[in-house]
């Protein structure tokens, strides 16, 4: 597929920004089940990858996705624009290391650990309540 570097470089950042959404509700997506229990559904399996993700060192599949894009449109990486500016740091700070990926996915676990825990005892206490 041909396309305009123009077109290469919204789909590079659209990539980007899903990415960022997708770590954010890895990280806070279980407080969505307080209200919609059924986002259990997707926010477990997300959050199963994106913690061996962080665990395991492996590369997310959308990376080398969005690199493509951004090698069409002629972009260096992580320079420039809004996106590269302020969102890119976030989800590649220069200071990565594989101790901070075990960090990052330790808290991962740590925090939706604490939701769930909140959710599993607030069922088991209205279902005890109701028997």
């Amino acid at each position: 597929m041909n396309l305009s570097p123009s077109i290469a470089h919204v789909l590079a950042d659209t990539l980007v920004i899903a990415h960022l959404v997708f770590i954010i509700f890895v990280l806070f997506g279980a407080l969505l089940l307080l209200k919609w229990p059924r986002w259990i559904w997707l926010h477990l399996p997300c959050l199963v990858w994106g913690t061996l993700v962080e665990l395991m060192g492996w590369y997310c599949p959308l990376t080398p996705l969005e690199n493509h894009y951004r090698e069409l449109a002629g972009l260096q990486m992580y320079s420039g624009d809004f996106v590269m500016q302020y969102i890119m740091p976030v989800i590649y700070p220069p200071e990565l290391s594989r101790g901070f990926q075990i960090v990052f996915g330790t808290l991962v676990l740590s925090i939706n650990a604490v939701i769930y825990g909140y959710l599993f005892r607030r069922r088991r206490i209205k279902n005890d309540t109701h028997n």
